[in-house]
């Protein structure tokens, strides 16, 4: 099975690499995705908008045969879904990690934009939590490889219309929150709390990392990858 694999912000396909090998190993078939505009200078990447790239995540599921995996981390869930919305009979499951679903409407969140594009923040933007298991090397070693953003990507409302999605099922891999703290934090957020709650089949599975393990624990994000889209389809956590 294909595995297609969205970054978040910044991020390109490269971010994926050490997470690859388990997922292999598991016999499925990672293709790890760079999205459109990521890196190009604001005059080059004015129009370019989240259906962009949910369009090149779905241009991949269609390049694929046979049913397919989708996984997005942080923003790239958002992208991931609606992927999963445009082809909801091609995907068998999507993997969210350290993010939640978006609801119709929705957006990544705001930063600021600079000479047209989102630049990276830098690691200390971030809460202490979601970079505490980044240590110094692997600070120094990860921020050369982000690049910026489309300005109107983090912004730019969701269009999500096809309800056959809240069939698709969803693996939820939380960095720190266990399945009865991810959904009680959740319902603090009113639409996508709906949105999540509308899902046939969802789970929250706790890593025990920051937000980014694809840096501080691949190898670990990898197994869990591949147990979530390998194993029977949940039945313990239904609408």
């Amino acid at each position: 099975m294909d595995v297609i694999m969205i970054p978040g912000l910044w991020l390109d396909a490269s971010s994926w690499d050490d997470v690859l090998p388990p997922l292999r190993a598991a016999g499925l078939r990672p293709r790890p995705l760079t999205m459109p505009g990521l890196g190009a200078p604001g005059d080059e990447s004015v129009d370019i908008g989240i259906a962009d790239w949910v369009a090149a995540a779905v241009a991949a599921i269609d390049e694929s045969v046979g049913p397919v995996a989708v996984v997005g981390h942080s923003g790239g869930g958002n992208v991931a879904w609606g992927a999963a919305d445009a082809r909801p009979e091609r995907v068998t499951r999507v993997v969210l990690v350290d993010t939640a679903v978006p609801f119709d409407g929705g957006m990544i969140s705001e930063f600021d934009v600079v000479d047209g594009v989102v630049p990276f923040p830098g690691w200390d933007f971030f809460d202490a939590d979601d970079v505490a298991d980044l240590d110094p090397q692997t600070r120094t070693r990860t921020a050369p490889l982000t690049h910026a953003v489309p300005a109107r990507v983090p912004t730019d409302a969701i269009s999500l219309t096809d309800e056959r999605r809240y069939g698709v099922p969803v693996t939820v891999l939380s960095g720190s929150l266990n399945d009865e703290e991810f959904r009680g934090f959740l319902a603090q957020w009113g639409r996508y709390a709906d949105e999540f709650a509308a899902i046939d089949d969802s789970e929250i599975i706790r890593l025990g990392s920051g937000h980014w393990p694809q840096f501080s624990q691949p190898q670990r994000l990898g197994e869990a990858i591949a147990a979530a889209i390998t194993r029977t389809p949940s039945v313990s956590s239904p609408r």
